[in-house]
C-alpha cells in the first residue's frame, strides 16, 4: 500500500507541474486561460492527493504488505483479500441514478425527479444490504 501511495503523490506533483505548464502555454496561445483543461487538471491534481494521502496515512497504520517488499513471492499475497459482494443489484441502481442525474444536467433539470428514486433506491439498498437488526448474528 506504500507503493501505491507513492504513485499517487508523485502522478500529484506530476499533475500540479502540468497545470501550471497548461495554463501558462493556453494564456500565451489566447491570452486568457482556458478555464475548461486548467478545471480539468487541477481536479485531477486534487483526486490524485487525495487518494495518495489516503492510502499513504492509512499504510503507516497496517502491516507491510507483499507489494511494498522487493522479495516478495506472488504466493505471499495469496488468500482472503476482503469481502465482495458476490450478487449484489445495488451498483446497478445507483449507476443508473448516477447517470439519469448528468443526463439532467445536460437535457434539463426535470430529470432528475428521475435519477433520485433510482439514486436513493441505490445508495440505501447498498449501505444496508447486509443489515440484519441489532445485535443479531448472521
Amino acid at each position: 500500500m506504500r507503493f501505491q501511495g507513492k504513485l499517487f503523490l508523485w502522478l500529484a506533483v506530476f499533475l500540479a507541474v502540468m497545470v501550471g505548464i497548461y495554463a501558462f502555454w493556453a494564456y500565451q496561445a489566447e491570452g486568457e486561460v482556458e478555464p475548461v483543461g486548467t478545471v480539468a487538471l487541477t481536479l485531477a491534481f486534487c483526486l490524485c492527493l487525495m487518494v495518495g494521502f489516503y492510502l499513504w496515512f492509512t499504510a503507516r497504520r497496517v502491516d507491510v504488505m507483499a507489494g511494498d517488499r522487493k522479495d516478495a513471492e506472488v504466493s505471499d499475497d495469496a488468500g482472503e483479500q476482503g469481502f465482495f459482494s458476490p450478487h449484489s443489484w445495488q451498483p446497478l441502481f445507483l449507476a443508473l441514478g448516477g447517470a439519469f442525474s448528468f443526463l439532467g444536467i445536460a437535457v434539463d433539470w426535470w430529470v432528475l425527479v428521475l435519477a433520485a428514486p433510482f439514486a436513493f433506491l441505490g445508495l440505501f439498498g447498498w449501505v444496508f444490504e447486509y443489515y440484519r437488526g441489532e445485535d443479531q448474528r448472521y
